[in-house]
């Protein structure tokens, strides 16, 4: 065998091994049933599990000021990751926290300000020019989490097979945590119903 072929060989080899890495998570995904609030929408649901590693995004996660709301209203992200508040309405806004006692300022249409999350945490997001304004980006140490849609479900893939606490997060309702297990391909439903 030649060393070209020895070559091809190898790289052939590792093209197959790659779906097998990438099958080896799962998903993990259903319905969160919101008892005392209009909407399921905007709850956090995430993975915990000792040691796990996060890698906050090279870009920027954008949260956009349009139509006077913050679009999206919940912004989920690791640690570590840039958050660009973008400004799309005709008129000035402003982006402050409480929580994160960060105020970055007013800017016009078209232009945005970037704020780090280092430390995780909900972080509510205010305008001090609309009061009525109110967003959330809640800064998660886990990789694995999703935002509920409108009708409350949920999808978290490629989940690595192990044993986790499977919390949520919502600005009203309170917290509620289920210890779950994952099996290498095998997909997960997990159906909750959280209140105030």
């Amino acid at each position: 065998m030649t060393v070209k072929s020895i070559a091809a060989a190898a790289g052939a080899a590792a093209l197959l091994t790659l779906p097998l890495v990438a099958a080896s998570g799962s998903a993990v995904s259903g319905t969160v049933t919101a008892t005392g609030v209009r909407t399921p929408a905007d709850i956090v649901v995430s993975l915990q599990a000792p040691g796990l590693t996060v890698t906050p995004p090279a870009k920027p996660v954008v949260m956009d000021q349009k139509n006077m709301q913050f679009v999206p209203h919940v912004v989920a992200v690791v640690k570590e990751t840039t958050v660009q508040f973008l400004n799309s309405d005709s008129i000035a806004h402003n982006v402050f926290s409480p929580e994160g006692k960060y105020n970055l300022g007013t800017w016009p249409q078209g232009q945005s300000r970037d704020h780090k999350f280092d430390a995780a945490g909900a972080y509510t997001q205010l305008c001090r020019v609309h009061p009525e304004m109110e967003g959330y980006v809640v800064v998660l140490d886990t990789p694995y989490f999703a935002v509920t849609d409108k009708a409350g479900t949920f999808e978290i893939k490629d989940v690595p097979a192990g044993k986790y606490t499977l919390t949520t997060w919502s600005e009203k309702l309170k917290s509620v945590k289920q210890e779950v297990t994952v099996e290498a391909g095998k997909p997960l439903t997990v159906n909750l119903t959280v209140g105030r």
